[in-house]
């Protein structure tokens, strides 16, 4: 994803959280989700007008990749509207609730669950695609009471990203535990780091989804297996926080720099070491170093450490879904079902770097022939999905405080766990609307 794109989705969060609960009051249609679940949809042309809505990232080239699809479909007007990325969730909330949205929407893989939850949506048909041919968390991100409501478009995780040249002149690998992490980047720093690891210090709601991430390595959990409840002040969540906190207080990172958009002039510079981040950077510090081949040259990638959970991570990205109120559900679907075929997903990679969410189309030479994204498909295996709750956003975004409080040394693991847990429970989970 191109640097700017993602700064968009940064920027898009605060928008999701102001508006959250926009769609609590809007009811399921008068026919029944269920009921379109189990109409299948045939190997027919797709014929009528389909109007899709997405953030203007990803799709700016959809009319492209899906060329040869509207050639074979020549009775079918697909109208793609991009709304800008730090509209787009506000704008798509304002027109469900009014009952005026498109017919396909892209949503945010890990904060769909504000439209899903709603029954604004309906349910993939049967059959529609395979759900074993994703990866596992991109398909549960869309899944609701065992029922899923959007398909997966593209995928991304963060893995561990570091300079392979300070690494190799101070004689060390990549860590694999969180007891090998600080020691790793303080090697770094002496193969010639100034900082061994540039944190996300935006303290947002992507620092509280770096720190459940966290949590998963630890063994815990967010919520309640059965999702009706947060579990956040729990021993689990308070090593969590004492291992983000380690970052600053043994010297490896900086509480108040980089900031997001210094985070790879940094790295390239030398001024880090290292950094967690998604795949997006692979294909950008070329562009940063001026240099080409400085990449292959200067950077390697791996699993994120792990603790008692293992090496966890947590899957991120788009999928489609069809309004429940949709005057052409079969065409809208039939365009979903081609976003979901591997080489349209292949193709949507070339045009825009988005990494496919179906598995198979990693097997593409144009992927498959870059090692350094290898690390981020292994972490995809595993990745977990956030709570697919209507409040998520908003806890994350508490999170993100709090665990800010802790890295400047304003409060301690256990009281941020305790405050993010009292927040939890005031907001609830929203499975009761």
């Amino acid at each position: 994803m191109p640097l700017s794109r993602h700064l968009t989705a940064r920027l898009t969060a605060g928008a999701a959280v102001i508006s959250l609960l926009a769609l609590s009051g809007c009811g399921r249609s008068d026919e029944p989700a269920s009921a379109a679940a189990s109409a299948r949809v045939d190997d027919g042309p797709a014929t009528g007008t389909v109007e899709l809505w997405a953030p203007d990232g990803d799709a700016t080239a959809l009319d492209d990749v899906l060329a040869s699809f509207k050639k074979d479909n020549p009775d079918l007007d697909l109208q793609v509207t991009l709304v800008p990325a730090d509209e787009y969730t506000t704008k798509l909330q304002s027109a469900v609730a009014s009952g005026a949205g498109p017919d396909v929407a892209q949503l945010y893989t890990e904060s769909q669950a504000q439209f899903t939850v709603g029954g604004a949506f309906a349910p993939v048909p049967e059959g529609l695609v395979d759900s074993a041919s994703f990866f596992p968390g991109s398909w549960e991100s869309g899944v609701v009471d065992g029922v899923a409501y959007s398909v997966p478009w593209y995928a991304y995780t963060y893995a561990l990203v570091y300079r392979s040249d300070f690494a190799e002149a101070a004689g060390v690998a990549a860590p694999t535990t969180w007891d090998d992490a600080i020691p790793f980047f303080e090697a770094l720093q002496d193969g010639g780091a100034e900082k061994g690891l540039g944190a996300d210090v935006g303290w947002d709601v992507y620092n509280g989804q770096d720190v459940t991430q966290y949590l998963w390595q630890a063994g815990g959990s967010p919520t309640s297996d059965d999702g009706a409840e947060w579990t956040l002040d729990t021993p689990e969540m308070v090593d969590a926080l004492t291992y983000n906190q380690s970052f600053f207080t043994s010297g490896v990172a900086d509480p108040d720099a980089p900031g997001f958009l210094d985070s790879q002039p940094y790295f390239v510079q030398g001024k880090t070491g290292a950094m967690m981040t998604g795949p997006w950077v692979i294909g950008q510090l070329d562009d940063v170093a001026g240099e080409e081949g400085w990449t292959q040259e200067h950077v390697a990638t791996a699993p994120l450490p792990g603790d008692a959970g293992g090496s966890v991570g947590a899957v991120a990205g788009g999928s489609w879904g069809v309004l429940a109120n949709s005057d052409n559900a079969d065409a809208s679907w039939k365009v979903v079902r081609e976003l979901a075929v591997p080489e349209t997903q292949v193709a949507q990679y070339e045009a825009m770097a988005s990494l496919p969410a179906v598995r198979s189309a990693w097997d593409d030479p144009a992927i498959a022939d870059q090692p350094l994204l290898d690390a981020f498909f292994e972490q995809l295996q595993s990745a977990e999905t956030y709570p697919q709750a209507q409040t998520w956003a908003q806890i994350a975004t508490q999170l993100g405080v709090e665990m800010e409080a802790v890295a400047k040394g304003s409060q301690t693991p256990e009281q941020a766990a305790a405050a993010i847990q009292s927040f939890a429970e005031s907001l609830g989970t929203g499975a009761e609307q």
